[in-house]
């Protein structure tokens, strides 16, 4: 594969990450051996599966661990596995440690406090997956080269000091139920500025500063013009605001505005 493709891409951070596989798309292909990336963000899975199409790479796929997960790592298998990759065990590449809370703390803790903790410990971000929040606790989703470090870290944390820590099989996650509120607002037009508005609860003026950050994705891209059009079933993700869908288009008011169905994930 020629490095030179690296050149198109702007980003310093994305030129980094398309190197880096790459160099595993090659390693795989010389040595024959199952390849690996850290956990990736939604946007950084975007990246790759649009770089991986345009250099016709078909043997790889994603997974968090479970189905619903955000945070995914890149699997990347030689040819001569396509037959035998559909039983692949993958708890030999992401592991998972659950936080049982003792009585007297379970309901206190939030996603917030939990990724908190793991970051005072000095873990980078790419090396931890999605974590699994409920009233009892947190199933956290790591990379196997941190878990020995993780078990025996997360203890030493006052937060987690008397509760039980254990490494636990991927088919025994807990399962979470994503929490959603439905939204209704008015916009002028589909316009990205004008929904991100009125998602933000913010001016115009401050929609655009946000995509002008790159503080909005939509479908996982970062976007930066403001007249994108926006669709039913579209995901606008604000940092710092939350994730929403498009649900529907409701129709048009007396004065021409129209009323569209959203839902924010909680």
């Amino acid at each position: 594969m020629d490095r030179t493709v690296i050149n198109k891409y702007k980003n310093e951070k994305d030129k980094l990450l398309i190197s880096k596989v790459i160099d595993k798309i090659r390693f795989c292909e010389t040595k024959n051996k199952i390849q690996t990336t850290d956990f990736l963000d939604e946007m950084q899975q975007k990246l790759l599966e649009n770089f991986l199409k345009s250099q016709k790479i078909s043997n790889y796929f994603y997974t968090g661990g479970f189905e619903e997960a955000e945070r995914k790592i890149l699997i990347i298998y030689p040819e001569k596995l396509e037959d035998i990759i559909a039983n692949i065990n993958l708890n030999e590449y992401i592991n998972s440690i659950r936080i049982e809370l003792p009585n007297e703390m379970r309901g206190e803790y939030t996603h917030k406090n939990y990724l908190g903790g793991i970051m005072k410990l000095g873990i980078s971000r790419e090396k931890i997956g999605d974590i699994l929040v409920d009233d009892n606790g947190a199933d956290i989703l790591v990379m196997p080269e941190m878990l020995k470090f993780l078990i025996t870290g997360i203890p030493s944390l006052t937060r987690f000091s008397k509760s039980k820590i254990e490494q636990i099989e991927l088919q025994n996650l807990r399962k979470i139920e994503i929490k959603t509120q439905n939204l209704k607002i008015t916009v002028a037009s589909m316009r990205l500025d004008n929904i991100v508005s009125e998602l933000a609860k913010s001016s115009r003026g401050k929609a655009n500063e946000l995509l002008a950050q790159e503080r909005v994705l939509l479908n996982h891209e970062t976007i930066q013009k403001s007249s994108k059009e926006v669709k039913e079933n579209d995901i606008i993700t604000i940092r710092g605001k939350g994730r929403f869908i498009i649900k529907s288009i409701l129709g048009n008011s007396r004065k021409g505005r129209l009323f569209v169905e959203t839902e924010k994930i909680i």
